[in-house]
């Protein structure tokens, strides 16, 4: 099924010009980049994108990483792109992570793991309306 789905490349993969190489990991499985833009986000910004989160231990970490600079925000379009996505993002931790994916290669840290793809077509609904 065709569908869409938000991804952020976060501040040290945009810092690290990694934007290219992580595109291109989308397309070589026949995903379309829809949108793409580059935010400079706020405090208000990430605590709406991450109000789930905003009571664990680690968000004032999360929130710091954040700010560290510019993110790219893209929708990403395609057959099953909610898992595709994911599948080649990797686990969140880039220890656990598949080799080959882009937590494996690139990621420093479960926190440090240099993206963020929407987990179901209503957390990629809601989200494409934050970051677009």
């Amino acid at each position: 099924m065709k569908e869409r789905t938000l991804v952020l490349i976060k501040p040290d993969g945009v810092k690290r010009r990694l934007i290219g190489k992580i595109l291109s990991m989308y397309e070589e499985k026949d995903l379309e980049i829809i949108q793409l833009k580059i935010v400079d986000p706020d405090l208000n910004l990430i605590d709406f994108h991450y109000k789930e989160h905003i009571t664990k231990p680690y968000f004032k970490d999360l929130e710091r990483y954040f700010l560290e600079g510019p993110i790219c925000s893209i929708i990403i379009e395609g057959e099953d792109a909610i898992q595709q996505v994911r599948n080649i993002n990797g686990k969140t931790d880039p220890k656990e992570a598949a080799m080959g994916t882009i937590r494996y290669m690139y990621g420093e840290s479960k926190t440090r793991n240099l993206v963020h793809a929407s987990d179901c077509k209503e957390s990629a609904e809601r989200e494409i309306k934050i970051w677009f």
